[in-house]
């Protein structure tokens, strides 16, 4: 029987598409701060800032990815990502984002002149994003 808490979720990449399934929750960062996303919940449209993504698809199913950046549509019975860029735990290459957050913390250690540091603090989101997601 399908679980009436469910709805629609699509997350499509400009390479492919990423999920598609229903979900019962989700859960996600926003340029406004982290957000759960229930059926019925009230039309929303976001900017995705680096974090990580919980799709719970049953209540001991629960998936995460590093979701980087994108756009978020959020409708009562559907959710749609459009992201530039999410991975998949496997996907992700720990050593490379380990060197992206070590070299992203140095930028913002040293504060050189010409150092763009908004640059250098989302650089440094987008490596902690995919280390997290990774671990789980």
């Amino acid at each position: 029987m399908a679980d009436e808490r469910a709805f629609k979720l699509r997350i499509i990449t400009p390479d492919r598409v990423f999920y598609e399934g229903e979900a019962i929750m989700v859960e996600l960062r926003t340029t406004e701060g982290e957000i759960g996303v229930l059926k019925n919940h009230i039309p929303l449209t976001c900017i995705v800032a680096p974090g990580i993504l919980r799709i719970r698809e049953s209540d001991d199913v629960t998936k995460t990815a590093a979701l980087i950046s994108g756009f978020v549509q959020i409708l009562q019975d559907e959710v749609t990502i459009l992201a530039e860029v999410i991975e998949w735990p496997e996907e992700i290459d720990v050593k490379r984002a380990e060197e992206a957050r070590i070299r992203a913390e140095r930028r913002l250690a040293e504060k050189a002149s010409g150092t763009n540091l908004k640059r250098a603090e989302l650089a440094l989101q987008r490596s902690v994003a995919r280390i997290e997601a990774a671990r789980k």
